[in-house]
């Protein structure tokens, strides 16, 4: 065990966050912190690093183990470049070779036991040395810069010039090259890709030492925890298994918990009947009974009724006015800044109903797509059209559209003043925003509040396409599966960007990549994304140098590309309709095959020759037609 934790209790005023929590982390277990925001998972590493103190319990690490920790926030100033920063960590090796070229510059001027004697000191730093993977230390540096997102160009930058985002990735990859004995990583993924994200998870599986992780990203969770510690209500719950394993858990808990309590519910209401008969009867006797069952009802542990965690929370998006079909058209869209090429000759159509997902590594212009279609940055070159009868809502992943200096009612009042104080109240209510909540300025929530009120002015917005920008960030697990079931449940159009996988399976019905500075396009979720990635990138967009000389052709071989996939991209399309259609038929034809067989065993059916004719004749018709049917649907099917 390299960590235990023993009766935490932690209270802020009457709001108590943890009561009496006790789990433990064995040496080199992945674990992982789960609970909704505000329920205490930041408090919890920071009571383990010793950044606050619990009102009561213990935290005890093993005797001589380091324990790291990284922040959801970084302020660093520094001067030093990125490179500097992280080579910075390893300073005790570099003094090691530092000694070892001047031993060996001493060592060509001595002779006998002076010479031995250094010759052994040589050997005893040496083997340090490599033990430290001294020799590799510049190349683990780079692997490490570069598995989190950063570009050899970026390696030379200052800190201080850097942003919030880069700062708390270049904190992560100081951490990891520390190599303490337990790291503790408060959502570290908030500001990686998707490759970083990847490349995270093999680090933290093959890492020697322990980890305890809070993350509201369910397909890293399941990757690379096997123990699960809940915080719910102020209890701590340890589960083991990964987040999946976890979610079947807690849901046979919870519907354990909600037949006992009714069970219980039912048993007292039974008694309480029993008793008040009893009393009724009026005699000595039957007052006895009755008084002798109440004292057994006294005597009775009261279940507590579960609480259902958001049930509360409710978000529905329904469209005012149903759009045409064609929803937005792109075309020849293209964008840079200074020295850097995002996108050329970009071209996509959404139609009215589909679910679309933006993926691709940050830097590549995912964002920069969403903002052109909103207005909100010109493109260097290219249109869009949107179709006939389309609203658009956006939900921006800054939330710069929310007035930081208004109170939470005048942000939705004066969006839509034909609304009461009762009807703000009921809507900001039903994003847990309640009491004098409701007053508090939007500066002051938090990033998770902050999008709850985001997607509040959404919901309300009615439009008919919703462009969303990192929609999950700063939500935690419950209320990203509140809003994925209300993205699955509307019935108009949605385009995103996210890096959350999970929510990119269970809401994407198509997935647009953007790699090498063109679009993929996959007819699927993200699974099928992960299963056809490799061969549509060789084909679609393979990495090329790019040069002056060869961009135009590039260009036009982009577009050939682009066409070429939309055509196969229908073909199937147009080939899953007539399998579709077909199936349909054929259930129709032998439903009315099987209806005239039923009609021609009846008396007065099969004794009326005209009938029977009429029914035979059709009965015949049917089969023709449905011989010719599994023949189509053979072919379509290969």
């Amino acid at each position: 065990m390299i960590l235990s934790c023993q009766n935490i209790t932690k209270a802020f005023g009457t709001d108590v966050i943890i009561s009496g929590g006790s789990f433990h982390i064995e040496e080199h277990e992945k674990a992982a912190v789960v609970g909704i925001n505000g329920a205490g998972k930041t408090t919890l590493l920071r009571i383990i690093i010793g950044e606050s103190e619990p009102d009561s319990g213990t935290v005890a690490l093993s005797r001589g183990k380091t324990i790291g920790y990284l922040a959801q926030h970084q302020d660093v100033n520094s001067t030093a470049t990125i490179y500097e920063e992280l080579l910075s960590v390893k300073q005790d090796v570099l003094r090691m070779e530092q000694r070892l070229r001047a031993i060996e510059r001493e060592m060509k001027h001595l002779s006998g036991t002076e010479l031995e004697s250094l010759m052994e000191q040589y050997n005893r730093i040496s083997t340090e040395f490599e033990h430290q993977n001294g020799y590799a230390l510049q190349s683990e540096v780079t692997g490490v810069l570069k598995g989190l997102g950063f570009l050899e160009e970026d390696f030379s930058k200052q800190i201080c010039t850097l942003s919030g985002g880069q700062k708390t990735r270049v904190a992560l990859g100081r951490l990891l090259l520390s190599k303490p004995d337990l790291l503790l990583l408060d959502e570290p993924i908030n500001h990686l890709d998707l490759t970083s994200i990847a490349w995270l998870e093999t680090y933290l599986l093959n890492y020697s030492g322990a980890v305890l992780i809070v993350a509201h990203d369910r397909y890293f969770l399941n990757k690379v925890v096997s123990k699960v510690i809940e915080l719910d209500n102020g209890r701590i719950t340890s589960f083991s298994g990964n987040y999946t394993d976890y979610a079947e858990k807690k849901a046979q808990l919870r519907e354990t918990a909600w037949k006992a309590y009714l069970n219980q519910q039912q048993e007292i209401k039974h008694q309480e009947a029993v008793i008040a008969k009893l009393k009724s009867f009026n005699r000595e006797k039957s007052i006895k009974r009755a008084e002798s069952r109440e004292k057994m009802l006294d005597k009775i542990e009261v279940l507590e009724k579960p609480v259902e965690i958001r049930a509360d929370m409710h978000l529905h998006f329904s469209p005012q006015i149903t759009s045409g079909n064609d929803v937005l058209k792109v075309e020849h869209l293209a964008k840079s800044f200074p020295g850097n090429l995002l996108f050329s000759d970009l071209n996509f159509t959404v139609s009215r109903g589909e679910k679309v997902a933006i993926i691709g590594d940050n830097g590549t212009g995912k964002t920069t797509i969403l903002k052109i279609l909103n207005e909100l940055e010109a493109a260097d070159a290219g249109v869009f059209t949107l179709g006939s009868r389309v609203h658009i809502g956006y939900y921006d992943q800054e939330h710069q559209l929310l007035h930081m200096d208004k109170t939470l009612v005048e942000e939705i009042s004066d969006v839509y003043p034909d609304m009461t104080g009762t009807e703000i109240r009921n809507i900001l209510a039903a994003f847990l925003f309640t009491g004098d909540d409701v007053f508090k300025r939007i500066q002051d929530l938090s990033g998770g509040e902050r999008g709850r009120l985001a997607l509040a002015k959404l919901m309300l917005s009615k439009s008919n396409f919703l462009i969303l920008d990192e929609p999950t960030n700063h939500l935690d697990i419950t209320s990203k599966e509140i809003l994925e079931e209300a993205i699955r449940n509307y019935s108009g159009t949605v385009l995103y960007v996210s890096h959350d996988r999970y929510f990119i399976n269970q809401t994407a019905s198509r997935i647009l990549e953007l790699k090498n500075q063109t679009l993929i396009n996959y007819i699927g979720n993200y699974d099928y994304y992960l299963e056809k990635a490799e061969e549509l990138t060789k084909v679609y967009a393979p990495a090329a140098p790019s040069t002056p000389g060869n961009q135009q052709s590039d260009t036009a071989s982009s577009r050939e590309s682009w066409e070429r996939q939309k055509e196969e991209q229908a073909k199937e399309r147009k080939r899953q309709n007539e399998l579709k259609k077909t199936e349909d038929q054929i259930a129709s034809l032998e439903e009315r095959s099987a209806e005239i067989d039923a009609l021609m065993s009846q008396e007065e059916i099969f004794t009326d020759v005209a009938k029977c004719l009429e029914l035979s004749n059709e009965k015949a018709s049917v089969m023709e037609n449905l011989d010719i049917l599994y023949e189509k649907w053979a072919e379509l099917s290969e």
